[in-house]
């Protein structure tokens, strides 16, 4: 098997000296990934308070993606799909997976994205969370290391304390020093500045907030008085028309509630938290984006910027991701740089799994025949041509085998394992609060939706472990025999 990887990269490096950019002049990659990032960013207007000045002014620099999607909704696997290239459906990586063992649902014939840059002449280097855990050896050639863990964490939780998950909310810890994406963002910028310039490079930069806990340095809180925080729609009644395998997929009992929120009087709270998280998170994006225009290598250099999934703060009674609704599935996507128009949006349904060809075609790199997604190439030439004519491609987000969400430009059409179904209008129905599927109208959307569902989905991989948390997880944990991310009691929750 190694020697037909080794053939494989050996083909590769044949062919990217043949087409494309001449070595010495493609175009380099910055490539900048957040961890639990919804659409509380400027440029998407999903919140009214939030400030993101630094990720509104790339957006300003090239083309935002409006209606991104993640391949999944729990970092494992999303991360997994994008670095590979290949959907939760087709790899069978439904659940968390460990680095080590990333390759092996493939039997190791699988390239990273960044092995395909590495092994097509550019020198490839990261520094912070970017897989899920350290990232398999050897995916880059300059490894900066990824702190594991989300602190620092003060000695005792502030506001919830259930095992099984790290969510908690507060001021901490005093200076921005101290946070671990400080540090991240500091080695980049450092890394930027002394790259050489005849040789082109692919950094991955990954910082790990707004995931939990929602610490952050009190100034970023200071920035959000409380009295001022506005509370995102919130419907009490909401699954009064959902099946029940919406609630036995996403019901989470170690994550706190809304109506718990508001009994206690902490939603206000754990919004300002987020969102001073997403304020600091912004800050060392433009300190990475700064050092990139001091270094002299802006003018050729592809920026890339996503979050492997979105997160509720109170929508759906829920605080927490793991979901295949609208407000954990959607995220933020940008491209910048040579050949991408500047200050553009566009409505077109797409996946994060777009992003390896799109990068591998935006540097005149061979295409990887193992890619399950398409290039951007045609919504970066034409952003407003999302017309199913020009764009026909839906955008799949999956959650455990059989569970998936299809996003088209104008609906989400959820299909759970059982059959059940979800449809909501997002034009006029932003929050999905009405549940279509079920009204004969709306049959034939169905039926077109139902083209972005996987035709053939492998088996949980026995690499891929089953996530802890409502009845269903539970009940396919007994089915399969199988422990739950390799931690012991029914209620264990790590994402």
């Amino acid at each position: 098997m190694k020697m037909k990887i080794k053939m494989l990269f050996s083909a590769c490096l044949l062919i990217s000296s043949a087409i494309g950019f001449a070595k010495e002049e493609r175009p380099n990659v910055l490539m900048i990934s957040i961890d639990d990032l919804n659409d509380w960013v400027g440029c998407m207007k999903g919140h009214p308070n939030v400030k993101t000045p630094n990720i509104d002014r790339l957006a300003k620099q090239g083309l935002l993606f409006k209606n991104a999607n993640c391949p999944a909704p729990i970092c494992g696997p999303s991360r997994a799909a994008i670095m590979t290239g290949v959907s939760p459906s087709s790899s069978g990586i439904y659940g968390q997976i460990s680095d080590k063992d990333l390759s092996k649902p493939f039997n190791g014939d699988i390239v990273y994205l960044s092995n395909w840059f590495s092994n097509n002449g550019y020198h490839t280097l990261s520094r912070g969370k970017v897989f899920h855990g350290r990232g398999p050896e050897g995916a880059f050639l300059e490894d900066g290391g990824r702190s594991i863990g989300f602190g620092p964490k003060p000695q005792n939780r502030f506001k919830w304390d259930k095992a099984g998950t790290g969510t908690d909310w507060g001021a901490f810890p005093e200076d921005d020093k101290d946070m671990k994406d400080y540090e991240v963002a500091k080695w980049a910028a450092q890394r930027l500045k002394s790259l050489n310039k005849n040789k082109p490079f692919f950094m991955a930069v990954g910082f790990i907030r707004p995931h939990t806990p929602f610490y952050a340095p009190p100034k970023w809180f200071k920035e959000y008085p409380l009295s001022k925080v506005k509370l995102p729609p919130y419907k009490r009644n909401d699954f009064n028309d959902l099946p029940q395998m919406a609630y036995d997929l996403t019901f989470l009992e170690q994550m706190p509630s809304t109506q718990w929120a508001i009994e206690e009087g902490e939603w206000k709270s754990i919004v300002q938290a987020y969102l001073a998280c997403v304020s600091f998170v912004d800050d060392c994006v433009g300190t990475v984006l700064d050092a990139l225009e001091e270094s002299g290598h802006a003018e050729n250099t592809i920026v890339v910027l996503w979050s492997d999934h979105g997160y509720h703060l109170g929508e759906k009674n829920r605080v927490a991701k793991h979901s295949l609704w609208e407000r954990s599935a959607r995220v933020p996507l940008i491209f910048s740089g040579p050949g991408i128009p500047q200050g553009r949006k566009t409505k077109g349904a797409v996946s994060l799994l777009d992003m390896y060809p799109t990068l591998l075609e935006l540097c005149g790199l061979p295409k990887n025949s193992k890619n399950e997604g398409v290039s951007l190439m045609p919504l970066i030439k034409r952003p407003s041509a999302v017309s199913r004519k020009v764009w026909k491609h839906l955008a799949l987000t999956t959650y455990g085998k059989g569970n998936h969400s299809v996003r088209s430009r104008n609906y989400r059409y959820i299909v759970y394992a059982d059959g059940s179904e979800e449809l909501y209008d997002m034009r006029t129905d932003p929050n999905e609060w009405e549940n279509l599927a079920g009204k004969k109208e709306y049959i034939r959307i169905k039926k077109y939706l139902r083209r972005g569902l996987p035709k053939n989905e492998k088996p949980w991989s026995e690499f891929s472990k089953i996530p802890s948390g409502g009845p269903y997880f539970l009940k396919l944990r007994e089915k399969l025999g199988r422990e739950c991310l390799g931690l012991p009691g029914p209620t264990r929750l790590h994402f």
